[in-house]
């Protein structure tokens, strides 16, 4: 599935500190366009701390140190001229839990464009938030209401909302930490729905503690454990011939 695709980010053996504790051990992984890679693995294996190195949010946690190189678009985005404003802007996060901001739904979506000069009148704008509310599912059910306030929302409506935010600004690549973990059932299908449509558009890295999750929505799959990267591959062949005995351990729920 992954063959003939340009990498858009690239870590080459990335460690991350906590102070004197190594959390992630030299992991070098590609995410090429417009695939969904999923990072899977046990509680604690690193995995969420690594997808924070794609967007720099590691920068925001204290005694936190990341060593070796990550590209986006053959570009270190650790180098010193890199603006981690800008480029959270072109790799963009979603969070396991909904968190929209304490503002209308769109102003939740129109901030982002705002800031970074995207738009150059209100009609752009407004074309801006339809456009990402359509792209993130949630146009029709909020087209109406669009001055309510985004806290209003149902929990699933609420992370269709964070992804709009993040689609917005027209992001290459945007990650997800578990997206769905808070969400029931039916609102957990419609955001795996939403991230198939996605990925035709963006390249996706999502963190999921649901295999059939990432079997359902990915098309390559990242173990992780203990800090480590065991296996990655097409996602058919990691849950069904997995190379690695840990990988095949955990996924037939011997640990995990």
């Amino acid at each position: 599935m992954s063959t003939n695709k340009t990498v858009r980010m690239s870590a080459n053996d990335v460690r991350v500190f906590y102070g004197d504790k190594e959390a992630i051990k030299g992991v070098s992984v590609d995410i090429m366009e417009n695939e969904v890679i999923a990072f899977i693995g046990p509680s604690g294996c690193g995995k969420s701390t690594f997808l924070r190195c794609l967007n720099r949010m590691n920068d925001t946690i204290e005694g936190c140190r990341v060593e070796g190189e990550i590209t986006l678009d053959g570009n270190n985005i650790y180098d010193s001229r890199m603006d981690p404003v800008l480029l959270r802007a072109r790799v963009g996060m979603v969070f396991q839990r909904p968190n929209p901001f304490p503002k209308s739904i769109y102003e939740n979506v129109a901030y982002g464009p705002r800031i970074h000069g995207l738009a150059s009148s209100k009609r752009d704008l407004d074309e801006i938030v339809e456009v990402s509310l359509s792209k993130a599912g949630l146009w029709d059910e909020v087209k109406d209401r669009l001055m309510e306030p985004g806290t209003g929302l149902s929990g699933g409506q609420q992370q269709r909302l964070c992804i709009a935010r993040t689609i917005a600004v027209s992001p290459e690549v945007i990650l997800m930490d578990e997206p769905c973990s808070a969400l029931d059932p039916i609102a957990t299908a419609t955001v795996e729905e939403l991230i198939e449509e996605l990925s035709s558009q963006f390249s996706i890295a999502i963190v999921t503690h649901s295999m059939q999750q990432a079997a359902r929505v990915s098309n390559r799959t990242a173990y992780f454990h203990l800090g480590k990267l065991i296996e990655v591959g097409d996602t058919d062949e990691v849950f069904t011939k997995p190379k690695n005995e840990l990988t095949e351990a955990y996924i037939t729920g011997r640990f995990g």
